[in-house]
């Protein structure tokens, strides 16, 4: 996708968040509810103004990422060759983002929504697009599993991102199915966590399989 057209999408996206919280903000109440628990009860309260304008502003400032990390890529490691990927990429960041802030900031003010259904099912949604795409990705700083071994070997790297699509996918799945029946609990959301972090483990043995062992510098032969 070109930069004009994401940075037009991005700016719909600021201005639906800008508009629904200049539109909640008289409802709010002096201390605004702005994180929940995986039951849906409110644990974390902030001042009225930031509960308004933090979503338009993270949202706004993943627009500004989206065009600058390209930009500051280092050689061997541009982005150009799967930028239209990068670019739905992001533009989905900030589509979830306006869905749990619009989410948000309607608790906030006092409205029933479904926070315990809504949050997993928009993270779920958000992995299972990613994982579509892992695959996809090229070498690059800034999105992907960035371990030492992946960036080291760019066989190593499909493997792994070959690895983590799926990985995305299931997680991304199982987020979904527990959003809708409503089971969603501490202990899966860590479940899913740590079942995130298997593409970044598995690197590791990816690139030592790949590549053999090296041995270093003033090693016998």
């Amino acid at each position: 996708m070109k930069t004009a057209r994401t940075l037009i999408v991005s700016a719909v996206f600021v201005a639906v968040a800008v508009g629904v919280a200049v539109w909640l903000y008289p409802q709010m109440p002096a201390r605004v509810a702005t994180h929940w628990g995986v039951s849906g009860q409110p644990n974390g309260y902030s001042p009225r103004f930031w509960a308004a304008t933090m979503w338009p502003l993270l949202i706004a400032a993943l627009a500004v990422l989206t065009v600058t990390l390209p930009r500051i890529s280092p050689k061997r490691f541009e982005m150009e060759s799967f930028a239209g990927v990068y670019g739905v990429l992001m533009l989905v960041i900030q589509g979830v983002m306006l869905v749990l802030g619009v989410t948000a900031m309607l608790a906030g003010a006092g409205h029933a929504v479904p926070m315990a259904t809504i949050a997993p099912l928009g993270v779920g949604v958000l992995l299972i697009v990613l994982g579509n795409y892992m695959g996809k990705l090229r070498r690059n700083f800034f999105v992907g599993i960035r371990t030492p071994w992946t960036l080291a070997s760019e066989a190593a790297w499909e493997r792994t991102h070959r690895l983590a699509g799926w990985v995305y996918v299931l997680a991304g799945a199982a987020m979904v199915v527990l959003g809708l029946i409503g089971a969603m609990a501490g202990w899966m959301l860590a479940a899913v966590v740590v079942v995130l972090l298997i593409p970044h483990v598995c690197s590791y043995f990816i690139y030592r399989r790949l590549e053999g062992h090296h041995s270093s510098e003033g090693d016998s032969p």
